[in-house]
């Protein structure tokens, strides 16, 4: 597949996090640079963090998550590399403001503050229609 964002294949953003269905929680890969991943997902009927068509707080941090998982992963993929297993090292802040509904896209920023040693200290700002629902600090940690 050609290097040309948005990426909006599910299968293929799928294959690049170790995540695999039903607990996806992107599904578009938007914008990618040294310091910045922009990611998307479109809240579907099968999403299991779906509870009354809303999409509930764990599932906005698992997406918030994933989409740290997807920076790692695409870096990866473009250095024809298999991406390594990451956890959450730590979660400093998040701040929920309100829940998106089945058929909201949402869109996430990670601006990439420190990476070293394969440690990686981002903060996270989640969106619907350009109106933050979302913000938070994250500490990923690669499996070694």
């Amino acid at each position: 597949m050609e290097n040309v964002l948005p990426i909006t294949d599910k299968v293929f953003v799928g294959n690049l996090i170790p995540q695999k269905f039903p607990f996806v929680m992107v599904d578009k890969l938007l914008s990618f640079s040294e310091n910045e991943v922009i990611v998307g997902l479109t809240i579907a009927t099968d999403n299991i963090f779906l509870e009354g068509g809303v999409f509930q707080e764990s599932g906005v941090i698992e997406h918030m998550a994933q989409s740290v998982a997807l920076y790692t992963g695409y870096q990866f993929y473009l250095k024809n590399e298999p991406a390594p297993t990451g956890y959450i090292g730590s979660i400093k802040s998040i701040e929920i403001s309100f829940l998106p509904k089945l058929g909201d896209t949402i869109v996430t920023t990670v601006n990439v503050l420190h990476e070293f040693m394969g440690v990686t200290l981002v903060d996270i700002v989640t969106k619907v229609n350009d109106n933050e629902i979302a913000r938070g600090q994250m500490k990923t940690v690669l499996a070694s």
